[in-house]
């Protein structure tokens, strides 16, 4: 294993798609991210490449429940592969208060949500995920369940789990790391994006300069306003799956279905009182053959992705996580949408997606 973590040394996974990319000289296909409303794109331009965008945000009345339930989106864009750092050393364990040991690892979606607890416990600066079934699940990248490698598509073994290896840092760089849940730009991540697509390089830009329903950052990253709160403890718990399959034009697909859980405290003064937000992101990735498209070795595209929010601010685009406390309970009382339990992962984010429509800001039944 090389100092970035990975599988495989960096110079033969490049070997591998420099030989790759050596029989493809005969102009290939460059696939489009298609960030912004691909539907009617399409209805107007016949004949386009397929949008990589697949579902539209859900327009959202402003709601006043606590665990607003938000940011039900598909973007479509490129990503490029993670210089990787393995996320399990960043969020050591500890944090779900020593009730039992984690579950195993996620290796299909279950058929029932956890069982509720007869009387909630709340949680504590001590047990942040107390009460919770957070609590049995893993610490950071070690609750995302990687399934084994096999030669599929275009590449062998050894680069599905480079590609594996690398979507999983993705996931790190994205939504566990430290200095992004403090709300700095992630940069690693950002790093990630094929650097020819350039409507994505302009969605990043404006979303990070002028966030707003169409271009939040959320929608990728979790990101919390220092200013205003700050993670307890150094464990964020997680909860899912990565999956892959044979895509278009041989490549290798790869699935990301997982729920993070974050708790947090004010910033400001001596509060100690957790709350807690859950972000469910699924995301698909295509690991395309540099023979086939035109793509920079060593990165993969961004199919589309789903995001379900709780208690993480509804309809407030602000770029960052915006959980609510008592007091903003109090003032804002419950939401007028449908209720959800955050941590179900029996539904598909589909499912999900079609319950909540267009409905307003609903309320979760637990936290």
């Amino acid at each position: 294993m090389g100092e970035d973590g990975a599988s495989i040394p960096d110079e033969e996974w490049e070997r591998f798609l420099r030989e790759a990319e050596a029989g493809a000289q005969g102009a290939p296909e460059e696939p489009s991210a298609r960030a912004r409303m691909v539907a009617r794109r399409l209805r107007e331009e016949p004949g386009r490449p397929e949008g990589w965008r697949t579902h539209q945000p859900a327009r959202r009345r402003r709601g006043k429940g606590w665990y607003a339930v938000g940011l039900l989106v598909a973007v479509g864009l490129l990503v490029v592969a993670l210089d990787p750092g393995r996320a399990v050393g960043w969020f050591g364990g500890g944090g779900g208060g020593g009730e039992s040991a984690p579950l195993a690892a996620e290796s299909q979606r279950p058929d029932q949500p956890p069982a509720t607890e007869a009387a909630a416990r709340l949680p504590t600066m001590e047990q942040p995920f107390r009460g919770s079934p957070a609590a049995l699940w893993g610490d950071g990248t070690a609750g995302i369940g990687l399934p084994a490698a096999r030669a599929t598509g275009w590449m062998s073994e050894e680069q599905v789990a480079q590609a594996l290896d690398r979507t999983r840092d993705f996931l790190a760089a994205s939504s566990l790391d430290p200095g992004v849940l403090r709300g700095e730009r992630p940069r690693k991540a950002i790093a990630l994006i094929n650097p020819h697509q350039q409507d994505v390089q302009d969605y990043l830009a404006t979303a990070f300069r002028a966030p707003s329903r169409e271009n939040d950052p959320r929608l990728l990253f979790s990101r919390f306003e220092k200013s205003k709160v700050r993670l307890v403890g150094n464990v964020v718990k997680t909860r899912g799956r990565i999956t892959y399959r044979e895509g278009k034009r041989g490549a290798v697909e790869v699935t990301t279905d997982v729920t993070y859980v974050y708790p947090v405290v004010r910033a400001a003064g001596k509060s100690d009182e957790v709350a807690r937000t859950i972000a469910r992101r699924e995301v698909v990735m295509s690991w395309d053959d540099p023979a086939k498209v035109v793509i920079e070795p060593g990165t993969f595209s961004l199919v589309s992705y789903k995001v379900d929010t709780t208690n993480g601010g509804c309809d407030a685009f602000t770029g960052y996580f915006t959980p609510e406390f008592n007091a903003e309970r109090a003032a804002t009382g419950s939401g007028d949408g449908p209720e959800v339990d955050p941590y179900d992962r029996s539904k598909s984010m589909d499912s999900r997606m079609r319950e909540a429509g267009e409905a307003g800001c609903g309320t979760a039944t637990r936290s």
